[in-house]
């Protein structure tokens, strides 16, 4: 093939990737010197500049769906459950759609039943094994944007045209992509199945379709789709296992292989526990004397306000630090963000969205905004008030209690001391959960689009709550009352009340049903005789009975509230940040066991730090110097040095606010 022009190009069509045989074809452009006699009968030949040929490569490239990335034994990476009665037609289609080529709409992924063809065991006819070749990962890697390290250490996105440049890279190495990495590959590529001409699911006329709708959603609205979760590896989940909780040590915990089993959002949160736990490692040392020595005397707390001041200010620096060096080691620094899907409970008006020009919901920003100021801020607003409301209520109890002391002066009435603090600590936990989940059903009336959004207006929500729920009542003692004597009961119990309840709630209750599930799991299987792999059908029939990981929202809320605990009142109760420190090595124990043994394995999602959460302990810290400043106004020692000049003060203490 001949363009005009000078100098002369001809294209010489060779193989894409000759190593893997048939597929598609590239031009490569020859330059040829017009001036320069033929040799032979054939012109003299240059080649062009490496620039020259990415660039004309790049403008011809064929699509990758043209691959043959069939592959007969595939390893199963993803399970996908459908519901008992879903049309023999529906699943067809949908098995299909799974395995068709990227480019007639399909995903190219690789798909088979769990049982085979004339098996029936309850539960298992309608769930489905997901898996892809090697190729078709590599490529799906180059689609998603993972970040890889090249062979001169630089962290660079993956491209399978420089796959060879990547270090470890090899065509046999199965390896080169995490098990993690595969399976977020897998459900990108599912998530992203969408409608093309099909106005609506077979079998299901009132599961309508239109171009551009995500069909994997659908099928989840109409409760078609049970779940879709991404199996464990029980080697690499073993070997996991006894570097992270199995053996009972001091030590580090083994974040990289974290994040290559769970992915980094998983890691960033452990990484940030682990952070917060030997922080506040010199708080607890100097707390413990502290503490013992000046037992009875609450004012002499100046020097320990003023080391928290200095703590909370450069805490969140320094993980900053470590935040970056993490991302950037794990290649999600660099990590070009994708452009948001809306989320799925998102609904409206179909109309065609003004920045990809597909055909999507549609939903008024001003229904939205109404929403929220009418009916969600004053929801909002009422469930503070009652909780302002409790604490007076807590207050008239503290009351009752002391009446009741000095009238008796007993045992009993000094126990009879602590069961008002005791009550309401536990009250504001079950207050905390039952407006956890009013605030996700008024997040998810609003209708917001995207999950961003969603997760913001959420945390918002919930943050403001359990702020003033968990902290009014110290706040109130502090510097309304000017006790401190009941402010250090009253922060003892709070933080040490709430520390034991999670501990029950979200490890040993869970940990003790997930037992009593797997033993009756084991004795269906051992029951079974059939010609079958039972320990893939245990594995299964395991994990999809196990509870979905809810995320790390409530292990973040309860770092949060904690941190709150600790940085704006521990002056005048040192132990805090030794309870704090004791509860946090229990945490990092039971938190993994609860994510190997517990919960189903969670997708892995590519992060580059904690997102919002950072924001939300800025503000703590913020609120924490403030008030450590106040509390230092506050002490009689300071008080002292202006005997006469109470404005003196107040203008140094707010100097040092504002320092």
């Amino acid at each position: 093939m001949e363009l005009e022009g000078n100098p002369r190009i001809i294209f010489l069509v060779k193989p894409q990737y000759p190593e893997l045989g048939a597929g598609p074809v590239i031009c490569i452009p020859v330059l040829v010197a017009r001036s320069a006699p033929p040799v032979g009968g054939c012109p003299r030949l240059s080649p062009p500049s490496r620039r020259e040929e990415a660039a004309v490569i790049q403008k011809m490239k064929i699509s990758w769906s043209a691959y043959d990335t069939f592959e007969a034994n595939f390893k199963p990476l993803v399970v996908v459950e459908l519901a008992k009665d879903t049309k023999d037609e529906t699943k067809e289609w949908l098995t299909q759609k799974i395995i068709e080529k990227k480019k007639n709409g399909g995903a190219q992924l690789l798909v088979k039943p769990l049982m085979a063809d004339g098996k029936k065991i309850e539960g298992n006819q309608n769930i489905y094994l997901v898996g892809a070749s090697h190729l078709r990962l590599l490529l799906g890697a180059e689609t998603v944007g993972l970040v890889k390290e090249c062979n001169d250490n630089t962290m660079r996105a993956f491209t399978y045209t420089a796959r060879k440049t990547f270090k470890d890279f090899a065509e046999d190495n199965h390896d080169f992509l995490t098990m993690a990495e595969c399976q977020y590959i897998i459900k990108h590529e599912l998530e992203n199945l969408r409608a093309k001409d099909e106005k609506m699911i077979p079998g299901y006329p009132q599961a309508k379709l239109y171009p551009g709708k995500s069909i994997m959603r659908r099928l989840i609205s109409n409760g078609i789709l049970l779940q879709i979760f991404p199996l464990h590896d029980p080697e690499e989940l073993k070997k996991l296992g006894h570097t992270w909780y199995k053996k009972l040590k001091i030590s580090y915990q083994p974040l990289d292989e974290i994040r290559c089993y769970f992915g980094e959002t998983i890691a960033f949160y452990f990484a940030f526990l682990e952070y917060i736990t030997f922080a506040l490692v010199p708080m607890a040392i100097i707390g413990i004397p502290y503490y013992i020595f000046d037992w009875e005397d609450y004012d002499k707390y100046v020097l320990f306000a003023g080391f928290n001041l200095v703590w909370s200010a450069i805490l969140l620096e320094l993980w900053k630090r470590c935040c970056a060096l993490m991302a950037y080691r794990w290649g999600t620094l660099v990590m070009k963000r994708q452009f948001e899907e809306p989320r799925p409970g998102f609904h409206g008006v179909l109309g065609i969205n003004p920045v990809t020009g597909r055909e999507e919901p549609v939903y008024s920003s001003f229904k939205r905004q109404l929403r929220i100021y009418l009916v969600s801020l004053p929801f909002v607003c009422l469930c503070l008030y009652f909780s302002l409301y409790v604490m007076m209520v807590y207050f008239e109890l503290e009351y009752q209690a002391h009446l009741y002391h000095e009238e008796n002066q007993s045992e009993l009435s000094s126990l009879i001391l602590y069961v008002p603090s005791i009550i309401y600590a536990v009250v504001i936990e079950v207050l905390n959960r039952i407006y956890r989940y009013a605030a996700e059903f008024l997040t998810s009336w609003e209708n917001h689009r995207l999950e961003s959004s969603y997760q913001n207006h959420l945390v918002l929500k919930v943050l403001v709550f359990n702020f003033l729920n968990c902290f009014a009542s110290l706040f109130y003692i502090a510097f309304v009352m000017f006790d401190m004597k009941l402010l250090r009961q009253s922060l003892a119990t709070l933080l040490i009340t709430s520390q034991v309840l999670n501990q029950c709630v979200e490890a040993v209750l869970p940990y003790w049903l997930q037992k009593r599930r797997t033993k009756s799991v084991k004795k269906k299987v051992k029951a079974l005789d059939i010609d079958t792999d039972l320990t893939l059908l245990e594995q299964v029939n395991l994990e999809k009975g196990m509870d979905t990981y809810p995320g790390t929202f409530d292990d973040y809320l309860e770092l949060f509230l904690q941190f709150g605990y600790v940085s704006l009142f521990s002056c005048v109760y040192p132990l805090a940040a030794v309870f704090a420190v004791l509860n946090n090595i229990t945490e990092m124990y039971s938190d993994a066991l609860k994510m190997c043994r517990i919960f189903k394995r969670p997708f892995s999602e590519p992060a580059a730090n904690i997102g919002v959460w950072q924001l939300a302990f800025q503000t703590m810290t913020v609120i924490s110097v403030v008030t450590n400043c106040v509390l230092i106004g506050m002490s009689p020692q300071v008080n002292g040095l202006f005997p006469e000049s109470k404005i003196e003060l107040i203008l140094i203490v707010v100097l040092a606010e504002v320092s």
